[in-house]
């Protein structure tokens, strides 16, 4: 069978099969025709690549011109221009620790990703901020732009071991410590999250002692760790769930006791069956990350109205948004990807 007659059989099995399919599929080309053309033109053929100012845009076609002139107001907010390569240097350091989790000898080393993420917040907070070693102090306000949402949803990533515990609270045998992780859990998703990081905001700097200040980004942070805590919970409590009774009293058959049963035998099952929904949980943990701009905190979404205030790019609006939205969903789809590989990972390793 030629590929021609392949592709023709597919085609009228799968689009033309029925009388509704084929209008279906005529109805969808005749979308696609109407709207993809366009599209091209005002992205790539009218679009305008080069230029100093809006006046270098040509009209009808976006004008890509405007987002490599503000380029590092989107990547970098108002952080200060000689101390960027600090940012670069934490993000480079980042990477280098995502590589070396995607290595497949990682997994005779489990514990040692999380110390060395825990250290790469540490490491990287401090790099940031400055104030000591010679280093100027840059204060949080200044961050912004695609920085601002990566560090927000590196440290809110904390919220997934609390997370965790809360799900261990919600399925313990304890009344009393059961109905405190329930209703904890049920609370914090039962709050709007942009109410949740405004009354942080707020109410946060007040529970300190006396002299410590609290600042709106660590607010910002702490709301957002807290509500997805009780999603990942749930997330995490369907994976608990889904273990056979039979898997912890085999442990404890073996004389491991609660915590050493949960550790090394229960919880590594449960949260490979939570994958899906702890990566789907990290996606929308970094979209939310958008909300801090609530507490005045320009991330990349938010740094699209400031930079389109300079005179020489009013009214390029649609570029930058468009262009927030494309990052967006490169990181996002990333995620997903890593989420399908590191369940087939998963599961050959399984069947070894």
């Amino acid at each position: 069978m030629t590929p021609g007659t392949g592709a023709l059989r597919w085609a009228r099995r799968r689009l033309f099969g029925s009388p509704v399919d084929a209008l279906i599929t005529l109805a969808c080309g005749y979308a696609l025709f109407r709207i993809v053309p366009p599209v091209l033109d005002w992205t790539l053929l009218d679009a305008t690549w080069h230029g100093a100012s809006r006046e270098d845009c040509a009209p009808g076609g976006a004008c890509w011109a405007f987002i490599g002139a503000r380029l590092d107001a989107f990547l970098y907010g108002f952080y200060p221009a000689p101390e960027r390569w600090r940012v670069r240097l934490v993000a480079a350091l980042g990477v280098g620790l995502v590589a070396l989790a995607l290595a497949p000898g990682m997994r005779r080393a489990p514990g040692l990703v999380p110390a060395l993420w825990l250290g790469l917040l540490a490491l990287g907070g401090a790099l940031l901020l400055g104030g000591f070693a010679g280093l100027p102090p840059v204060e949080t306000r200044e961050w912004g732009g695609l920085m601002l949402n990566i560090v927000v949803a590196s440290a809110a990533s904390l919220a997934l071991p609390f997370g965790i515990l809360l799900a261990l609270g919600r399925r313990s045998g304890l009344k009393l410590l059961r109905t405190l992780a329930t209703i904890t859990i049920e609370f914090w998703r039962g709050v709007p999250m942009i109410v949740v990081i405004l009354l942080a905001s707020i109410f946060l700097p007040l529970m300190v002692p006396e002299g410590l200040t609290v600042n709106k980004l660590a607010a910002a942070i702490v709301g957002l760790a807290l509500v997805e805590a009780a999603y990942m919970a749930e997330v995490v409590r369907g994976g608990l769930q889904a273990i056979p009774a039979g898997q912890t009293e085999a442990a404890q058959a073996l004389g491991l006791g609660y915590w050493r049963a949960m550790v090394l035998v229960v919880l590594p099952q449960a949260l490979r069956v939570a994958i899906p929904g702890l990566v789907n949980e990290f996606i929308s943990l970094f979209k939310n990350t958008t909300l801090v701009l609530i507490v005045s905190l320009f991330d990349l979404l938010g740094m699209v109205e400031p930079s389109i205030a300079d005179p020489k790019w009013v009214d390029r609006r649609l570029e930058g948004y468009v262009f927030a939205g494309l990052i967006f969903w490169l990181i996002c789809f990333g995620l997903s990807r890593y989420s399908v590989r590191l369940e087939r990972r998963l599961a050959a390793a399984q069947r070894r």
